[in-house]
């Protein structure tokens, strides 16, 4: 079965790996959730990922979720933009997410930034997610 939302699929599986108490949960991997990875982990929400492959060409990203005395480090993670709706934003009007505490993943010309990185480098683009 093919799956229409890959990134809220990604989302899903580190909410409830979080709200489990897991260390690490899978998933499959595309170029795509490698991006927003590298945001999450340069923001410092998880302690990393790494790509583990396997025969016939597929591949998993194994995602390590981090903890801060016992408690999950992304207390909130949203999908904004999906298949059926698509979100797109200036970069005059992004929003701040939890006074800047939380940040917003966008889909840029330039590539998948936090909205921080698209504010300094002024461009806007598709909004995929909200993290805080």
């Amino acid at each position: 079965m093919t799956m229409s939302d890959t990134l809220g699929d990604l989302l899903t599986r580190i909410r409830n790996g979080q709200n489990a108490g897991l260390d690490v949960v899978k998933s499959p991997a595309s170029k795509l959730r490698e991006n927003v990875l590298e945001v999450l982990k340069k923001e410092g929400f998880i302690q990393g990922y790494t790509r583990v492959d396997h025969a016939g060409g597929l591949a998993d990203l194994e995602v390590e979720l981090k903890y801060f005395e016992g408690e999950p480090v992304i207390r909130k993670i949203a999908r904004v933009s999906k298949p059926g709706r698509r979100v797109y934003s200036k970069v005059k009007e992004l929003p701040q997410v939890y006074n800047g505490l939380g940040i917003s993943i966008l889909s840029t010309p330039r590539g998948v930034m936090s909205d921080h990185d698209a504010r300094e480098q002024n461009v806007g683009g598709e909004v995929l997610c909200r993290v805080f």
